[in-house]
């Protein structure tokens, strides 16, 4: 399905009028620092060598802006955001070519999540992949989407589409909808149709061509994906397909070598045939290419921070995200355009696809969003309470272990130990939970009748590992929740039970004790395939009891 230009004749008419500096200007997306757009902060001076976001926005003429915790953005609360994108907004159209921003932020929520409380903190993509409830994914995206309007927010840069094939995986894991191609294209494309249908926003899939299997963080190195164009066809593809399908507004590249499609060498964000060819002509995608971030390991190992905006432009891209030096980006691309490098038709083309898109999603004047009305839609009981219930929902039990489940918590000695996320104490959490369900807290291993233990992405030989192993030793009735990928299962004793909640999020606590004393079992099926654990264990000796 392509999509139609529509009928709002102001794209054409603001890019008639725009300076060669504008139209760069809107093709770039960068971080910007601090809650007051009008009050000087260090990061911008240092990256911008202009200290106030205000004043960073009228001489660069930017397109867009993204939130980050990092950047300070959320500091002050939700109606300071909301403050801050009405200031930003107010700065992009009232000079230069008087366009407003695109303002994005990446909340897939599980663990790539900018936006915390009160905004709704729900799982993410693999619990709802173990989920299976298409109706469930599309609802988050909508709560998402609305929540994040409500503060200026036009752009989630979300869903994540890559099939999730590698356990070895650092950087995608529970972000993907699970291993399951056809499955992963239809939560796509219900959670597209949940922000942009339901919630007005933009929504993005990425990272294309695919970024599920690979060992690699593209953060830190250049991943290689290995797979040919068959099994590119085959597992990577279905959902970008489906998302354009779905109209999605905007497709995400990645830093990634995929040889098969890109024999050069060159990285996919910087490649003519991945972005151009593939993406472009033979998916027909009309919407608008963004780059993955600039600032990222993976794009930069073979040309300059000046060199690779004007390389991904050339290869595709319309919107550079991040670019590590906004200035010196703006300057190569300028001067790429003078002298005929890149065609000028060629950045109204890119330009107009921007403001096409801005016009559909109300970006072009946008209207200020009221900071006094924001958590009449931020973190309401309604959306905590679908957030609580698809977190119980998405818990699995994927291994049966000595635990049977439900569980009589009344007088029952539990130790709680385990991970624990930086963000928040989830073991004490949890602990809070089981007590309040009747449990005996202990503090000490060897007077606990149950032992309930925290596991995210449990390596071989690894602490986490060792530690299972001595509970075990230790105690005749212990339990895991791995709140990260189930794959922990290969790495933990066979005479452990295991539930996997593919989340760290605060609902989570809640959610297992829920599924521990439920007469009916956990509903959650694992979205990646788990079955190479029964060779794992027959080589080690233990027996599966799944």
């Amino acid at each position: 399905m392509s999509r139609s230009p529509g009928g709002d004749p102001r794209p054409e008419q603001i890019l008639a009028r725009m300076s060669l500096a504008e139209k760069v200007g809107q093709l770039l997306v960068c971080e910007i620092y601090g809650t007051d757009p009008d009050r000087p902060h260090p990061g911008n001076l240092d990256h911008f060598g202009t200290a106030a976001a205000a004043r960073v926005i009228e001489e660069l003429h930017l397109g867009g802006v993204v939130y980050f915790r990092w950047t300070d953005s959320f500091a002050d609360g939700p109606e300071q955001l909301a403050r801050l994108s009405n200031r930003l907004q107010a700065a992009a159209t009232g000079s230069g070519a008087g366009v407003g921003l695109m303002i994005a932020t990446d909340q897939e929520q599980g663990p790539s999540s900018r936006f915390g409380r009160p905004a709704t903190p729900f799982p993410g993509a693999m619990p709802l992949g173990a989920i299976g409830d298409l109706d469930a994914a599309r609802a988050a995206a909508a709560v998402t989407g609305r929540e994040l309007a409500a503060v200026g927010i036009t752009t989630d840069l979300a869903p994540d589409a890559d099939v999730n094939v590698n356990p070895a995986n650092p950087v995608i894991g529970v972000r993907s909808f699970g291993a399951d191609p056809a499955r992963v294209a239809e939560m796509v494309v219900a959670q597209v149709e949940g922000y942009q249908q339901d919630a007005g926003v933009s929504a993005c899939a990425k990272h294309f061509p695919g970024h599920g299997d690979t060992a690699t963080d593209s953060h830190t190195g250049l991943p290689v994906i290995d797979h040919s164009q068959q099994e590119w066809q085959h597992t990577d593809l279905p959902p970008f397909e489906a998302a354009v399908a779905a109209e999605v507004d905007m497709v995400m590249t990645a830093h990634i070598r995929f040889p098969a499609l890109e024999p050069s060498g060159e990285p996919a964000t910087l490649s003519r045939a991945v972005l151009t060819d593939l993406l472009r002509t033979r998916l027909g995608f009309q919407g608008v290419i963004i780059t993955d971030s600039l600032e990222m390991a993976g794009v930069r190992q073979s040309h300059s921070d000046r060199e690779v905006p004007v390389m991904a432009l050339a290869a595709g891209a319309d919107l550079i995200l991040m670019p590590p030096d906004p200035r010196g980006a703006r300057d190569a691309i300028v001067e790429a355009v003078e002298s005929g490098r890149i065609d000028p038709r060629q950045i109204d083309a890119k330009v107009l696809r921007v403001l096409r898109m801005k016009a559909r999603r109300g970006m072009l004047d946008p209207v200020p969003v009221d900071p006094e009305t924001v958590r009449q839609t931020v973190g309401t009981p309604q959306h905590l309470d679908l957030a609580a219930d698809l977190a119980r929902r998405a818990i699995t039990l994927v291994h049966r272990g000595r635990v049977a489940l439900p569980v009589d918590l009344a007088g029952r000695r539990v130790h709680v130990c385990g991970w624990r996320p930086p963000e928040h104490d989830l073991v004490s959490s949890l602990g809070d939970a089981l007590e309040v369900a009747g449990a005996t807290p202990v503090a000490r291993v060897d007077r606990a009748d149950l032992v309930v233990c925290l596991t995210h992405d449990v390596a071989a030989g690894s602490d986490q590992a060792r530690l299972v192993a001595d509970l075990a030793r230790a105690c005749p009735a212990v339990l895991t929740v791995s709140v990260g990928t189930p794959y922990d299962l290969w790495e933990l004793p066979a005479e452990v039970t295991q539930l996997a909640a593919y989340s760290s999020a605060e609902t989570v606590p809640a959610a297992v004790v829920k599924v521990l004393t439920d007469d009916r079992p956990p509903c959650g099926m694992s979205p990646v395939d788990l079955s190479v654990w029964h060779n794992h264990h027959q080589v080690t000796g233990h027996r599966p009891n799944l």
